[in-house]
């Protein structure tokens, strides 16, 4: 389903091959560009996660001696630096608060 308007997304048939793979692909979710080429989902997945990686690069972790302000436990990695005027949470606590927003 296609997520901005919750109605089913239209797919065009059509006879293609994967660029990458050469898989042969019989429905798009859009109508291809005669001068693009087209790619399965595999193929389109990978250069996709590829593609995030090459931008972001490795994330930049910060060492140090923190305590959960939840629940106390220690916390010796981050990924940003914190700040002396907010509180910082382990993953677990961070991850509950979150589901509660």
């Amino acid at each position: 389903m296609d997520q901005r308007n919750d109605s089913p997304r239209e797919m065009v048939k059509g006879n293609w091959k994967c660029a990458e793979c050469g898989t042969e692909i019989t429905e798009l979710p859009f109508e291809p560009a005669q001068d693009r080429p087209v790619h399965c989902r595999d193929c389109w997945s990978k250069k996709r996660t590829d593609r995030k990686r090459d931008f972001a690069g490795p994330r930049k972790m910060f060492q140090g001696n923190w305590k959960c302000a939840e629940c106390g436990k220690e916390i010796t990695e981050l990924p940003f630096e914190p700040s002396q005027d907010q509180p910082i949470h382990c993953r677990d606590c961070w991850m509950k608060k979150r589901e509660e927003r």
